[in-house]
C-alpha cells in the first residue's frame, strides 16, 4: 500500500497543540508521522487538505450501532433480551449487523470507532464490544471484545420486569439482583474445577477486572448505588449516561470513576431524566471526572457526536475538552489510549478530513480513513 501524506490543513492532534497547515502521514493501517509544513515522501499519494481541518476519527464511547436498526421494530432490534433480568452471557458480537443504515451515517458524522451492547432493561444486560465503523463482517470489525459488561439500574429493570409482576420491581431488588450475579461469580472463581458456565465466566471477567462493570445510571442516587457495589466487589466501573452526575461529581472523581455522559440531544424522555442540563460536561470537568461523550444511538443518531459535543461547549465545557470527550478521553476510557483517539505515529491511520472546526454546526466531513483505507 502507498503511504499517504495528508497535507496542508490544520492537524488537530489531540496529543498537544494544533499543526497549523501540517501533514500527517499515513504507512499501511498506521500513522507514520506528523510533520509541520508541507511535507510529502517520495512515491506517496498527496491528499491536499489546504484550508481543511484534520482530526482524529471520533469515539462513540457508548451506543446500539448495528444491534437496535433505526428501521425496524421487532426484525432489527436485538438490544433487550427481556425473558431474564440476568444475561452476563449475551455477547454484543453476535447481534451485530454491519450493514445497518447507522453506519455509513457514523461515517458521514466522522465517527470511525464505537461501542455498541446491549440495552438497559435487564440489571445484567451482556458484554459489549468495541468496533470500527467500516466493514462487512463483526469480526474484522473488532477492537475490543468484551470491553465491558452492560449492567443497569433505575427505571428502566423495574419497568421491564415489574409491571409483569416479577423481579426486579425496585431499586432495592435491582441492587441485590446485581450483588448475587456477582457472589455467585465470586464462589464460582473459588472452586478448583468448575463446570463450565458461559454466564459465571462473564461476570468472572468483571471481578478479575479485565473489563469493567458498565451501568446504565441516570439519577445521583442510581450513581452511588453502582459506586457502592462495585467497591464491594473490588471491580472497575463506568458510569453510563451519569444525567445527575453533576450532583456527585466530587464523589466521582474523589474514587476516580469514569463516565460516558449523554445522550445530549434529547428531551426528558422518562422521570429519572427529570435533571438533564447541559451543564453537567461543564461540571464534571470542573470536579475532575474524566468522562466521554455518547450519542446512544440510535436515541440519537451517530452522525451527531460532533453536534453532541458542541451543546457540550454551549453548556460550559471547553471546546478542547468538548473535542477530547470524543477522542483520546473516550479512548482512555475504553483502555485504548495507545492505539486511538489521536493523531500520533504508531496508532490506528483513522482520519477524518472536515471542511471547518468540527464543532462549528454547520462542518462537513469530506474523508474518512479507516486503518489508512478511504471509507469515504
Amino acid at each position: 500500500m502507498k503511504m499517504i501524506a495528508i497535507a496542508g490543513g490544520k492537524i488537530l492532534t489531540m496529543a498537544g497543540r494544533p499543526v497549523d497547515k501540517g501533514t500527517v502521514l499515513l504507512d499501511g493501517s498506521k500513522i507514520a508521522g506528523v510533520e509541520e509544513g508541507v511535507v510529502v515522501p517520495a512515491g506517496a499519494e498527496v491528499v491536499d487538505a489546504s484550508g481543511k481541518v484534520v482530526m482524529p476519527g471520533m469515539i462513540d464511547a457508548h451506543s446500539h450501532l448495528g444491534v437496535v436498526e433505526e428501521i425496524y421494530r421487532e426484525e432489527g432490534d436485538d438490544g433487550n433480551e427481556t425473558t431474564d433480568p440476568v444475561t452476563p452471557h449475551l455477547r454484543a458480537i453476535d447481534a451485530v449487523n454491519p450493514f445497518d443504515l447507522g453506519f455509513r451515517d457514523a461515517l458521514a458524522g466522522g465517527v470511525t470507532t464505537v461501542v455498541t451492547g446491549p440495552g438497559s432493561a435487564n440489571v445484567i444486560g451482556g458484554e459489549m464490544a468495541v468496533i470500527k465503523t467500516s466493514g462487512t463482517v463483526v469480526d474484522e470489525m473488532i477492537v475490543r471484545f468484551p470491553a465491558g459488561l452492560k449492567a443497569a439500574l433505575g427505571e428502566n429493570p423495574k419497568r421491564s420486569y415489574g409491571r409483569d409482576k416479577k423481579s426486579p420491581a425496585t431499586r432495592m431488588a435491582s441492587a441485590a439482583i446485581l450483588r448475587e450475579a456477582l457472589a455467585r461469580a465470586q464462589n464460582y472463581l473459588k472452586k478448583d474445577s468448575p463446570e463450565r458456565d458461559l454466564r459465571m465466566e462473564a461476570l468472572a471477567r468483571v471481578l478479575k477486572r479485565e473489563v469493567p462493570l458498565r451501568v446504565h445510571a441516570h439519577r445521583a442516587d442510581d450513581i452511588m448505588t453502582a459506586v457502592r457495589i462495585a467497591e464491594e466487589f473490588g471491580v472497575d466501573l463506568v458510569i453510563e449516561h451519569c444525567t445527575e452526575g453533576r450532583l456527585v461529581a466530587r464523589q466521582l472523581a474523589e474514587k476516580g470513576i469514569p463516565a460516558v455522559i449523554g445522550p445530549v440531544i434529547t428531551n426528558r424522555a422518562k422521570v429519572e431524566m427529570q435533571g438533564i442540563s447541559l451543564e453537567t460536561a461543564g461540571i464534571l470537568a470542573g470536579a475532575g471526572v474524566r468522562f466521554a461523550i455518547m450519542t446512544d444511538h440510535p436515541v440519537v443518531p451517530v452522525q451527531y457526536l460532533a453536534a453532541s459535543a458542541a451543546l457540550a461547549v454551549k453548556g460550559g465545557l471547553s471546546v478542547e475538552h468538548a473535542l477530547r470527550a470524543v477522542t483520546i478521553d473516550a479512548a482512555a476510557i475504553l483502555g485504548l489510549e495507545k492505539r486511538l483517539g489521536s493523531i500520533e505515529p504508531g496508532k490506528d491511520a483513522d482520519i477524518v478530513i472536515w471542511d471547518r472546526h468540527p464543532l462549528d454546526i454547520s462542518a462537513r466531513v469530506e474523508q474518512v480513513y479507516i486503518d489508512g483505507a478511504r471509507v469515504l
